[in-house]
């Protein structure tokens, strides 16, 4: 494990901003020194192949969302993201999965997410929960989430370094991700889902040169640091590219997986520029529906 990390560290450091990177090794080394928390973990076997031969629609937050008329999901297994709530129409599609990926404390304070976390359980209807290991003394020390199902990620591994191509296993530590649909994908192939769509997963602010969501942000205004608070990408292009090419290799990855192990992935969004997966059109999904 040790001469893996120091890879990883060696790798990122060619590729990250300095100051990300800086932060990134401090972050890992205390993760990889604190103890896998396996009874969480061991908590996802209960979900492996729940939905098995089953389809379901993973709804990012890009712009592109907010042109579809996203009722017409009513009835389809939804995985939402972190502030996926705000989409319209949300609490008449009703999302099964709702996923949050690791919190980056840098402009939000964890009183802050503590309050974003009760503003989404408000919102969320029945939604089970994924969030990564990181948020689980959080919830755990503020009552959050209660009486609700909330499943954790233990996301310390690399997808530059993942060994095979069978389905990745929840219950044990998995790669970390660069956008929280990758971590959804993982987790709609782990619970058996073959027949996957993704649909505002845009990915193409670094044509646009900013970042848009399909609605107004409430609590999250203004905590992300790559972009100012009109939207606007802050980041260089060089460190920007950067990560976009990790995030590519995350989807290359996991099409690999997903191609192996006979999971169809394909990218109902409305222009954006993820082009790892094959395109279709929501209507062309929904026609023979009935």
């Amino acid at each position: 494990m040790v001469a893996g990390l120091k890879r990883l560290l060696k790798w990122g450091g060619m590729i990250a901003p300095h100051g990300t990177w800086l932060l990134a090794q401090k972050w890992i080394a205390a993760r990889h020194s604190m103890p896998i928390p396996w009874e969480a973990l061991r908590a996802n076997r209960e979900l492996s192949g729940r939905h098995r031969r089953q389809r379901c629609f993973v709804l990012g937050n890009g712009s592109s969302a907010s042109a579809l008329d996203l009722s017409v999901l009513s009835g389809e297994l939804i995985i939402s993201v972190s502030n996926g709530y705000l989409h319209r129409h949300y609490s008449r599609i009703k999302p099964r999965y709702h996923c949050v990926p690791q919190i980056t404390y840098s402009r939000m304070t964890k009183a802050e997410a503590v309050r974003w976390f009760q503003e989404m359980h408000e919102s969320i209807g029945d939604a089970v929960v994924f969030l990564s290991e990181t948020e689980m003394e959080l919830v755990r020390q503020n009552g959050l989430f209660p009486g609700r199902a909330v499943h954790y990620l233990a996301l310390r591994e690399s997808f530059d370094e993942w060994p095979g191509n069978r389905i990745i296993d929840l219950s044990r530590p998995v790669p970390r991700v660069e956008s929280v649909p990758v971590m959804v994908l993982m987790i709609a192939m782990y619970l058996g889902f073959d027949d996957i769509n993704l649909l505002g997963v845009d990915h193409d602010h670094f044509k646009s040169g900013s970042y848009k969501y399909a609605f107004d942000l409430v609590a999250q205004r203004g905590k992300d640091f790559t972009v100012n608070n009109d939207g606007i990408v802050t980041i260089s292009r060089y460190d920007d590219f950067q990560s976009l090419a990790r995030l590519w290799r995350q989807y290359r990855v996991l099409r690999r997986i997903a191609e192996h192990n006979g999971v169809r992935i394909r990218n109902a969004t409305p222009g954006g520029e993820l082009d790892e997966f094959p395109r279709i059109a929501l209507s062309e999904l929904l026609e023979n529906r009935a």
